[in-house]
């Protein structure tokens, strides 16, 4: 019963992690650079209108539910570091923790609440502009890639898991 928990576990996880890096892939590869397209202040007021507007349940259940599901699942993993899968669950979920939730609090809110306290219109603000997309992107793209990477390694524990 339990390994069957773990393993259903795992692949929710890895769908939710690959959806939440989905839609970060989205921002680092083409939203970001077209709202950089924009002037400053109009690409302020886009982004401040998109924070204002991600915050919804749709997306906050998949950010920090995956991130849930990664915590359980890394707690049920430890009886069975002895495996490769179960190896595999523990680095899934401490890349997703780290490097999507962790991340996100530490460096793009942050980022984000900067923008928001700005004045639109200010040469301060266009020039914190221009250190937002390039700083926010990076950290998005970070989160981008540890999203994939964590969907990867449970998709690979839940395969080994079901092969056994």
């Amino acid at each position: 019963m339990a390994e069957n928990l773990v393993t259903g576990l795992s692949f929710t996880a890895a769908f939710g992690a690959a959806l939440v890096g989905g839609v970060f892939f989205a921002f680092s590869n083409f939203i970001m650079a077209g709202l950089g397209r924009l002037s400053p202040e109009q690409g302020v007021t886009a982004m401040n209108a998109i924070n204002v507007t991600v915050i919804n349940p749709a997306f906050m259940t998949a950010l920090f539910g995956t991130g849930l599901l990664c915590l359980v699942a890394g707690a049920l993993s430890p009886g069975s570091l002895d495996t490769l899968d179960g190896k595999l669950i523990l680095a899934a979920a401490l890349v997703y923790i780290l490097g999507c939730d962790v991340v996100t609090m530490i460096f793009n809110v942050p980022l984000n609440n900067a923008l928001t306290a700005s004045t639109a219109g200010t040469p301060e603000t266009a020039t914190l502009w221009a250190r937002y997309l390039n700083e926010w992107t990076m950290w998005n793209s970070i989160r981008t890639a540890a999203c994939f990477l964590s969907a990867i390694l449970f998709v690979a524990a839940g395969a080994l898991r079901i092969a056994a």
